[in-house]
């Protein structure tokens, strides 16, 4: 019983890892359907295996390793690949030019800027009630919702149908990893309403999002979530 107890949280975090390397599979054999559940089982897992060792009082450093690894691969190898997949039809066509190498490799720097900002956050210990940089899990649903809704009904086409927009958004993405910008985290300091203000707006616009525009709204829920932290930055501490 006192092995279960110390090590349940574990193993709801190698069940991330277990999905996130599912979703990545099905992700390269074209799949991303089954990529989609896979992403919404390890954003669940990845939730309630925190809250769980906080609950049993398990943390260890054992689990907070665990954490970061399975997180890599889920939230790290899984956007990248989503890039490499976007850009994979233009070849080493770039701007009119033939590169000696195929631009699709550029979008794996959504998996080395994930590795690096999961190296910051397991270092900082100011992180405890918001981020610095935008999350890995926010980040793959940014791009996987945007990859998934222009595979499902064609949105976001004047992206998918142009490298240097794909480029652009590898780009900018990957330093929003590692910004020192404030990001809402979803922990509770305080149960005062004016203490919570940033979250009550955050979940607000995103359910109003979701509901208006559903699917295209996946990946512009974390735009809005961007710039609701950038409005409370003082907010955030």
């Amino acid at each position: 019983m006192t092995f279960f107890k110390n090590n349940f949280a574990n193993m709801l975090t190698l069940g991330n890892l277990m999905s996130g390397s599912i979703g990545v599979i099905h992700l390269i054999t074209g799949n991303y359907k089954i990529t989609a559940l896979c992403i919404i089982i390890s954003l669940v897992l990845d939730f309630f295996d925190g809250l769980m060792a906080r609950a049993l009082k398990a943390n260890s450093p054992l689990g907070v390793q665990l954490d970061s690894l399975a997180d890599m691969v889920s939230f790290g190898v899984l956007p990248g690949v989503v890039m490499y997949k976007a850009l994979e039809p233009f070849g080493n066509q770039f701007l009119g030019i033939d590169l000696p190498f195929n631009i699709q490799y550029i979008g794996l720097f959504i998996t080395l800027f994930s590795c690096l900002r999961l190296a910051i956050f397991n270092l900082d210990e100011e992180q405890k009630y918001y981020f610095k940089g935008l999350n890995t899990p926010s980040n793959t649903v940014l791009i996987f919702g945007l990859y998934y809704a222009y595979m499902e009904n064609g949105a976001f086409s004047i992206y998918f149908e142009n490298s240097l927009l794909l480029v652009m958004i590898t780009l900018i993405s990957s330093l929003i990893l590692v910004s020192p910008v404030k990001m809402i985290a979803m922990k509770f300091k305080s149960m005062q309403v004016k203490d919570n203000y940033p979250k009550i707006a955050l979940l607000t616009g995103g359910i109003l999002i979701l509901l208006l525009l559903k699917i295209p709204g996946i990946p512009l829920v974390v735009l809005y979530y961007i710039l609701i932290s950038v409005a409370f930055q003082r907010q955030l501490k």
